[in-house]
């Protein structure tokens, strides 16, 4: 069982990273942070006779890297009650991917994958995160990947995380599994 963790925050040390911390201490794990590489935004290109086209960044190395893992933990901040941008713009690619003659089994081998995601935002985030986590939901589905669940921790200033002991009792609840 090999894990990737894929970080969608933009601060380093925020509260979801702190979380996801917790959550894979002493476990070995790849952990791959969005915000030190370059991924465009998608061109919906699904409907014009070329159709997609090559894009120069760093998505194909990043997606080949989640490609070779058995489990993904997606930590994200929650941001405007959603994932965050470089979260968003990770997933979206992945509808340029199914289509990448590159990537020929993509979604089979990804349908064989689980997931977890952790997600750390302030303003009631256990109520109010839970949209995010249907959206998750709805993209493991199409996908095939088996949602084995997720945390949502309370947290706005640098380190408030540390405070919400349900989600870091939660963290320490999943670690249990991965160990």
């Amino acid at each position: 069982m090999t894990i990737a963790v894929i970080y969608g925050g933009t601060r380093p040390n925020g509260n979801a990273e702190i979380l996801t911390d917790h959550t894979i201490q002493g476990i070995d794990v790849e952990k791959i942070y969005l915000k030190d590489y370059s991924i465009h935004s998608i061109i919906d290109q699904r409907h014009t006779e070329e159709g997609f086209q090559d894009i120069n960044d760093d998505y194909n190395s990043i997606i080949e890297r989640v490609m070779q893992h058995d489990i993904l933990i997606f930590s994200t901040p929650i941001y405007w009650y959603s994932m965050s941008g470089a979260m968003k713009h990770f997933i979206d690619r992945w509808s340029q991917t199914l289509r990448d003659s590159k990537f020929p089994d993509f979604k089979t081998n990804m349908s064989s994958k689980r997931a977890y995601v952790i997600a750390v935002g302030g303003d009631n985030p256990t109520i109010k995160g839970l949209p995010m986590i249907q959206q998750f939901q709805y993209i493991f589905d199409f996908m095939g990947i088996s949602f084995e669940g997720y945390i949502l921790g309370e947290g706005n200033k640098p380190g408030d995380i540390l405070h919400d002991e349900n989600a870091l009792f939660a963290a320490s609840q999943l670690q249990k599994l991965f160990s």
